[in-house]
């Protein structure tokens, strides 16, 4: 398991949804949950040691384990309804880590995913890569989640996740991406996130916890 260095988040680490997707593999049945213990490095081959994945130096980096189905969390959009809240995405003016790979407004080979309000929950128009496998997925439904609770000046992190990916979307094909907040405790935002074909078809869902730092 490797991530490469296009797929970062903040500067020099993976991107969380990207990172916690590619440990997924490591579960072999049920419905995979990545705890993130630190933020993932780059271009380095990890291991994994049961349900730990560790970097060269034998750090723990994340925790996997299988849970129980979730319910979704993040209602579907329109298509037209997600691209004109894509136009009001506070990324666009205070982003956090503008070069992320899935929502930085300064990588044009990213997944250029920009999650605008609508309805009490944030939506964004995402055209799939011309290669698309679960952890492409993963990452498309991670920061969505984050951008539904993020603020100016008050940044986070992606700390936990879990997915459902009932299908792959097809390569060059739109779709609709939904982020919703479900509340939050101290440092912590719990979120869910879902991925809906343009005809409102429920691709994959996801329920996240962000950190605050």
């Amino acid at each position: 398991m490797v991530i490469a260095a296009r797929f970062n988040g903040p500067p020099g680490t993976g991107n969380g949804g990207y990172s916690a997707g590619t440990f997924a593999a490591l579960v072999g049945t049920g419905i995979p949950e990545v705890t993130l213990v630190k933020p993932p490095p780059l271009d380095v081959p990890f291991a994994a040691d049961e349900d730990r994945v560790l970097d060269p130096t034998g750090a723990v980096v994340a925790t996997v384990r299988s849970v129980p189905p979730f319910g979704v969390g993040a209602p579907p959009v329109t298509l037209a309804a997600a691209t004109d809240a894509a136009r009001s995405y506070a990324g666009f003016a205070d982003h956090p880590f503008p070069t992320c790979y899935v929502c930085g407004p300064e990588r044009a080979d990213g997944l250029r995913v920009f999650p605008g309000p609508v309805d009490g929950v944030v939506a964004a128009p995402f055209t799939a890569p011309a290669q698309v496998g679960p952890e492409t997925v993963w990452a498309a439904l991670d920061c969505p989640g984050g951008w539904s609770v993020l603020s100016p000046g008050r940044a986070y992190v992606l700390g936990r996740m879990a997915a459902v990916v009932t299908a792959l979307p097809a390569p060059g094909s739109e779709n609709v991406l939904v982020g919703a907040l479900a509340g939050t405790e101290g440092r912590k935002a719990a979120v869910h996130t879902a991925l809906y074909s343009a005809g409102g078809d429920l691709l994959a869902h996801a329920r996240a916890t962000w950190i605050a730092i």
